[in-house]
């Protein structure tokens, strides 16, 4: 089975189901840093690479064989597509897993939250001790605006209150996106959407 995103030249041929790591999003953040977001400029000098805006969703022509309401993330080109109506779907910057944390797999929309808390997993409290044990949802919390929560996983599409992230590869294998793109995005899904990532 081929799919094909005319505009973006993605084309996929299947799903390869795989398992998943246990773990679910990195926190880049330092406990150290306290609450406050710093400048890009600060965030260039404290990352050590160019910071670039992520670019702007878009319609884009699409003609595969989902259907309507479907997700489909390219993990090699950092986009997630939202199928619409007449062969058309939405393409959108992500960010995803770094090397270690990639996965493919269908999954669906278990649930959906505005401004979720975050608890890290207890595999991620292994490999990083300085990790908060819980954050309230708010424009601080590395999950961002929203969060789509993928069953059977520890995976979530969700935004970032680290823009400079989007379109790069430094995730445990949640998909990131910018809070503006995750909040059209979660409008528009609905529980139970199927998420090919691919």
């Amino acid at each position: 089975m081929r799919h094909r995103f005319v505009a973006a030249g993605c084309i996929a041929a299947g799903i390869a189901t795989q398992a998943f790591p246990a773990a679910a999003y990195e926190y880049q953040g330092s406990a150290a840093a306290g609450p406050s977001t710093p400048s890009s400029t600060d965030l260039t000098e404290l990352s050590g690479r160019p910071q670039a805006s992520a670019p702007q969703r878009e319609l884009v022509p699409y003609d595969g064989a989902y259907p309507p309401g479907t997700i489909v993330v390219s993990t090699q080109e950092r986009r997630l597509y939202y199928i619409l109506p007449g062969n058309q779907a939405i393409r959108y910057c992500v960010g995803v897993g770094r090397p270690g944390f990639t996965w493919t797999g269908i999954r669906t929309v278990a649930m959906k939250r505005e401004w979720p808390s975050w608890q890290p997993p207890r595999e991620m409290l292994r490999r990083r001790p300085d990790l908060p044990r819980y954050l309230e949802g708010g424009p601080d919390n590395p999950l961002g605006a929203r969060a789509m929560y993928l069953g059977g996983t520890l995976y979530r599409i969700h935004g970032s209150n680290e823009p400079n992230t989007i379109g790069q590869a430094v995730s445990s294998g949640c998909i990131r996106m910018t809070n503006d793109d995750v909040e059209d995005l979660y409008d528009r899904v609905k529980v139970g959407a199927r998420v090919i990532v691919q």
